[in-house]
């Protein structure tokens, strides 16, 4: 027997022998676009959740840079006409106000000054995770006195770069939140109205259809209306959270129940019952199990929809507000005329809004290919 029919063998043997979680990951594998939407995302995830560390500045107003407000991106240079550095430099700045600019801010680089940047500079403390102190930062500049701004400011100086990795973080938490509430309730219904079925679940069904009606956006300008001011933001991130949940669980809940309903008769549900296994035992350890695919696409493809409603509903006033920083938050300030003209660097944040959505898009519909057992026949 020669090496390759020894190899050809080993993995036909592998893969009957291959779990379920294998089968998925080795189906996933093969989806060029899905495995890079996955890189992206993962890319996204991790400068959110690690945001604090790689921005420079605080981003609320008390990292706000004064002298720099409405500024242009700054992108630090190796070379210019004095020669070449071995550490990255920005040139100073001169802003000046014409009648020509419409009294905008205009920056004039003076290329005989020189500030340069470093790696791993102090700056602002922070809790890392909300638990370890540090005031390390990725990047800043060698002079305290000097702030690079890679994606420029805004309007009051605060940093967009900064603002944008923690919008990120924040609209990951809300979603996160809202799915895992959508999910608990969706396993707990869905499970019991499979489960029971008769009228149980034609009440239940009554209650999901009655929930599936009610739009998002009329529901939180409702609940907006009699939100008292003097709430904090953390306050109404917990609650713009909760609406999210509390509205997302129909779908993923009926899907669980058409489940159930065909896998309730089954053999070995039969011989769970016989060993005097409860219902509550009987749904936890032996129907969702064989559900689980599904359900992690499931919550996979959902995510997106709440970092959509979520920034949407920010975006119109009805979500999260400054001090706050979201995805939704920051995508208010695109819609000034000022802005859409002389101020493009705003639109940065937008493309890492679409490039989250988009990834987790891809990565959910290459999860439920790979999580189909008849996928690879069909094509």
């Amino acid at each position: 027997m020669n090496i390759s029919t020894k190899n050809i063998q080993d993995s036909k043997e592998s893969y009957f022998t291959a779990s379920q979680s294998q089968l998925i990951w080795a189906r996933f594998k093969k989806q060029r676009a899905a495995m890079i939407a996955a890189g992206v995302l993962g890319f996204i995830i991790f400068i959110g959740i690690f945001a604090p560390a790689i921005s420079p500045y605080d981003p609320t107003i008390a990292g706000r840079d004064k002298d720099y407000m409405n500024g242009a991106p700054q992108i630090p240079s190796f070379c210019d006409k004095n020669g070449c550095s071995l550490r990255p430099f920005l040139h100073g700045v001169e802003r000046t106000r014409s009648a020509e600019t419409n009294f905008r801010w205009v920056e004039e680089p003076n290329e005989d000054i020189r500030h340069y940047v470093e790696l791993f500079s102090e700056g602002a403390k922070y809790d890392l995770f909300g638990l370890i102190p540090m005031d390390t930062h990725l990047f800043g500049m060698e002079d305290a006195d000097k702030k690079i701004h890679i994606f420029g400011t805004d309007s009051s100086g605060k940093d967009i770069f900064s603002r944008t990795l923690h919008a990120i973080f924040t609209s990951l938490q809300v979603g996160t939140l809202g799915v895992l509430i959508s999910f608990v309730l969706a396993l707990v219904i869905g499970g019991v109205s499979g489960y029971y079925g008769g009228r149980l679940d034609s009440v239940i069904q009554m209650v999901t259809d009655a929930v599936r009606t009610i739009p998002a956006i009329p529901l939180v300008m409702s609940v907006a209306a009699f939100v008292p001011s003097e709430w904090t933001a953390e306050q109404r991130f917990f609650m713009i959270a909760i609406i999210l949940g509390l509205i997302g669980w129909p779908t993923l809940a009926r899907r669980v129940r058409t489940h159930l309903l065909t896998e309730r008769n089954q053999e070995y549900v039969l011989a769970a019952q016989l060993c005097g296994a409860s219902s509550s035992h009987i749904i936890r350890r032996h129907l969702l199990p064989s559900f689980t695919s599904y359900i992690i696409v499931d919550l996979v493809i959902s995510f997106p929809y709440m970092v959509l409603t979520e920034t949407g509903l920010s975006f119109i006033g009805l979500g999260l507000k400054d001090p706050v920083n979201s995805l939704g938050v920051m995508l208010q300030n695109v819609t000034k005329a000022d802005v859409l003209l002389n101020y493009h660097w705003y639109f940065i944040p937008v493309l890492f809004f679409i490039a989250l959505v988009m990834a987790f898009v891809f990565v959910g519909d290459g999860l439920r290919d790979a999580a189909d057992p008849y996928g690879e026949s069909k094509k």
